[in-house]
């Protein structure tokens, strides 16, 4: 006879560090039965031959996962020069190949020169959709689809090694960026060519690899202590400017009702919390000075 695993209502945010060889939905369900959750999301993706930070989103933490989404990331990227592949990294098979007579000088020059508001095309080895389809079941199958340049802001590039032919660098960047295509253009633009040979993401938003805990670590740990290491909710939130209502404003914003709290100056959306300091979710202050309710969370204490 086989029982059926109860699933528990968790809110909250853990910082995964996903393994290679996982996509992010397999590290996202792993940690999700592990936590017997009941609702779970993962906040970007990763590929399965990059590692790293991975937030993942339980019950009314799902709630803000866009923020997260959305966010700037930085990855560590090592490239090898002077070979191209038909994937833009090393699982592709090798359609060029080049000798590299570059310095480390003209290295950092290529890079400086994707820094800021750039365009990007999409590979066609990624999960982008076009009629249904990922771009990478046309690419296996050799159909090769338009695709629409995108405009991407790379913030930084830090050389971090050179050799010859391989060299790693750190990049921040906004969301949408492809690390590959990236290093593609960079092997291009120094005349080479070069693929991708490994990438790991550091850092999303205000979380850091730093505080992220392994598959391994996390699936040896007791029940109670896996709950311990979710962050919470508010956290994915924590760029946003804040605000404390008093009893009443607390009540019928609970209700839906948009509410007067004085002192509150803030533009665009407010974190938004209680006298006891609890998280009640976001806000947003109208033309009246009035603070609408934009997305609140359901807790035990809410009204129904």
């Amino acid at each position: 006879m086989q029982f059926k695993r109860t699933k528990k209502n968790i809110n909250g945010v853990l910082l995964l560090d996903k393994p290679l060889g996982y996509s992010s939905n397999q590290a996202l369900q792993k940690a999700k039965w592990l936590l017997q959750a009941a609702k779970a999301g993962h906040t970007g993706t990763l590929d399965p031959l990059a590692s790293g930070l991975l937030p993942l989103c339980f019950g009314e933490a799902t709630k803000f996962a866009h923020y997260l989404t959305d966010a700037d990331k930085t990855y560590f990227a090592t490239i090898k020069l002077g070979v191209t592949t038909n994937t833009g990294d090393a699982e592709g098979e090798v359609i060029s190949a080049k000798p590299v007579n570059i310095s480390q000088l003209q290295f950092e020059q290529a890079c400086s020169q994707f820094i800021g508001e750039i365009n990007q095309i999409p590979p066609m080895y990624s999960a982008l959709k076009h009629e249904g389809k990922a771009l990478y079941e046309y690419a296996r199958a050799g159909v090769e689809i338009e695709r629409k340049s995108r405009t991407i802001t790379i913030h930084s590039i830090t050389q971090n090694t050179f050799a010859p032919t391989v060299a790693s660098i750190t990049v921040t960047c906004s969301k949408g960026t492809y690390i590959r295509t990236l290093a593609e253009d960079i092997g291009h633009l120094l005349g080479c060519g070069a693929h991708l040979i490994g990438l790991r993401r550091t850092a999303t938003a205000n979380y850091h690899i730093m505080q992220a805990i392994t598959l391994e670590q996390f699936e040896v740990m007791m029940p109670v202590q896996r709950e311990l290491l979710l962050l919470p909710v508010d956290s994915a939130v924590r760029h946003l400017p804040a605000a404390i209502l008093d009893t009443d404003s607390t009540f019928y914003l609970q209700q839906g009702q948009a509410v007067w709290q004085s002192g509150v100056m803030a533009k665009g959306l407010i974190r938004l919390y209680s006298e006891q300091k609890v998280f009640l979710g976001l806000g947003e202050q109208q033309s009246d000075g009035k603070i609408s309710p934009k997305r609140l969370i359901v807790s035990k204490d809410t009204p129904q």
